[in-house]
């Protein structure tokens, strides 16, 4: 298991260096400078030639690139053009919020799609079968910006459930039980906006695969034995079906990821979406190529994991090169 993980670290090596090189150059290659909002009106281009020369960006971009990937790989990304603060430390303090709405709306599609997967599975065909896959083609086609809009409209509008923006109430509870009510309450409509296509996404996903199981042999031969549903469905079932349910967990996390950055705008949910809009509203290319290197280590990680994941339910995979 150990060597396995090896490779699997050692092959996201070369993928984030690529990513790094895309991210930089792309950025690096935008029209104007990052001074054009910064600097006086009055200032002489003799005057900005020389700023842009004493902050580097007149350098050959080779040098420019090497210069900021050697202090990445210690955790340095610089300082924000507009806040003058350190790139890590704007991400740090935003980094939670956007955990904590994208991990709430994994939770709440977990919840959800791995018991309507399996019983959708085990009744293919059915009258909630077919309406489930009707839900799941609307919830799949509908972007997420409508979705939202549409919760807020019925949730936070006409019915004032729920607030509508922020993390929590200024000026009301800060701490204790009410504190973590307060929040639940904010973060209900963004993290259900998120889990509604996924929840779409994973039943489907989980109902195909228990549905093609339930006819295979061995599956066959363990109820032909006398045992019960419960004990062929659990430990013989859900085991194989979970195989392609964590691959395709692993390839949604990421999406759900960029789809965390439109919502946190949508609902003014003070995360990293929030924060890289601000950045290229204003041209703060530091914070915004931090911003994106630190989302593709995340990906990377989290991949990695999947594929931990995969091999400790099939031990076959640890031969595969």
């Amino acid at each position: 298991m150990f060597s396995y993980i090896l490779r699997r670290v050692v092959i996201s090596i070369p993928v984030l260096i690529g990513i790094s090189l895309v991210v930089f150059f792309l950025i690096k290659l935008q029209p104007g400078d990052p001074l054009v909002g910064m600097i006086s009106p009055e200032t002489t281009p003799e005057q900005k030639q020389e700023m842009l020369r004493q902050a580097g960006y007149l350098d050959p971009l080779w040098l420019q690139y090497l210069r900021w990937a050697s202090r990445a790989v210690f955790g340095d990304f610089g300082y924000s053009l507009q806040s003058g603060a350190p790139v890590l430390t704007l991400i740090d303090e935003r980094i939670v919020n956007t955990l904590l709405l994208a991990g709430s709306s994994l939770l709440i599609t977990l919840l959800i799609a791995l018991p309507a997967g399996i019983f959708l599975g085990l009744r293919r065909g059915s009258l909630p079968d077919i309406m489930a896959s009707l839900f799941s083609f609307v919830a799949i086609s509908i972007p997420v910006f409508f979705i939202a809009i549409l919760l807020v409209k019925i949730f936070a509008i006409n019915l004032r459930w729920f607030p509508v923006s922020g993390v929590s109430t200024l000026g009301t509870h800060d701490h204790g039980a009410a504190y973590l009510y307060d929040v639940a309450r904010h973060l209900f409509l963004p993290a259900v906006t998120l889990a509604i296509g996924n929840i779409a996404i994973f039943s489907r996903y989980l109902r195909s695969d228990i549905s093609h199981l339930i006819n295979q042999n061995f599956i066959k031969a363990l109820f032909a034995k006398g045992l019960k549903r419960r004990a062929v469905i659990y430990p013989h079932l859900l085991k194989n079906a979970s195989k392609p349910l964590i691959t395709v967990i692993g390839m949604e996390i990421p999406a759900l990821l960029s789809a965390t950055l439109l919502t946190e705008i949508i609902f003014n949910w003070p995360g990293i979406g929030r924060l890289s809009f601000d950045a290229i509203q204003s041209r703060d290319y530091p914070l915004l190529m931090g911003i994106v290197l630190f989302l593709a280590v995340i990906t990377l990680i989290i991949n990695i994991v999947a594929d931990i994941l995969y091999a400790v339910v099939d031990p076959r995979v640890r031969l595969t090169p």
